[in-house]
């Protein structure tokens, strides 16, 4: 009887290691990662393999080598956030990383409540079905919530909801962006849904977004947005005057 041969083992991704150290906040920017040699022992693979997997870190924009010192985290400003294996990292790593939620916060807050201004002034029928109906969602297994696979429904049902907002701008940079972040997005509000305080709360924050919205308000559509994101801050523990809720902006003022 012959014996099948087995499968060659798959060498380990220090590229991938890296990416979970650094995303999930072991490193930080201005940190060193280990040295090539030292990673060549620790996983048994050759120096050009390490090199290989350190420039898959340096080509996103996450590290930078420094000739005679290796490599070093480079600061979130300069990674390359919209490469989807960039994406795909920062969710399956960065949810304990509070320096990370607080940046995808900042990205939020800075933008969305433009988005929701705009959708107000051009939402059509459809979209208003669509958010209409991501709220439905949301209120529904908001209240049927008593277990893990009914609260992401309900996540699913609250990024679902904001995507419509984007869509509803009719601007193909905004709906194509809000696809790109969106796993961020969702591990964002999934983590902010569990820690809620008070979810009917939250709830009726996206009932007034969503009417501002239906109704055309650009400047009650900006600040509910605003207020949507500042009870996301306030679930996850995060500061957020650093973003546009704490700035004095210039809105325009709809008649009733």
């Amino acid at each position: 009887m012959t014996s099948t041969p087995s499968k060659p083992t798959a060498r380990p991704s220090i590229a991938e290691h890296l990416a979970e150290e650094i995303f999930g906040g072991r490193y930080h920017p201005g940190d060193l990662v280990p040295r090539e040699m030292d990673l060549c022992e620790r996983f048994a693979i050759n120096r050009s393999a390490v090199r290989s997997d350190l420039r898959q870190l340096v080509d996103a924009g996450i590290i930078e080598r420094i000739s005679g010192h290796g490599s070093k985290v480079r600061e979130y400003s300069e990674w390359h956030i919209l490469d989807p294996q960039v994406t795909e990292w920062l969710t399956r790593y960065a949810a304990p990383n509070p320096d990370i939620q607080r940046e995808i916060l900042a990205f939020r807050l800075d933008v969305e409540p433009y988005v929701a201004m705009t959708a107000a002034k051009r939402a059509t029928a459809r979209d208003l079905v669509a958010i209409e109906e991501a709220f439905e969602g949301l209120g529904q297994n908001l209240r049927n919530a008593t277990c893990d696979e009914e609260r992401r429904l309900h996540s699913e049902c609250d990024v679902a909801f904001h995507e419509a907002i984007f869509k509803a701008t009719h601007n193909i940079v905004w709906a194509q962006l809000s696809h790109i972040l969106r796993p961020s997005i969702y591990m964002l509000i999934s983590m902010s849904n569990e820690s809620a305080s008070d979810p009917e709360e939250s709830l009726e924050r996206h009932r007034h977004l969503m009417e501002s919205i239906r109704l055309r308000r650009p400047r009650e559509a900006f600040l509910a947005s605003q207020a949507v994101l500042a009870g996301t801050a306030e679930a996850l523990g995060l500061e957020h005057s650093a973003s546009s809720l704490g700035r004095t902006v210039e809105l325009p003022h709809t008649a009733h």
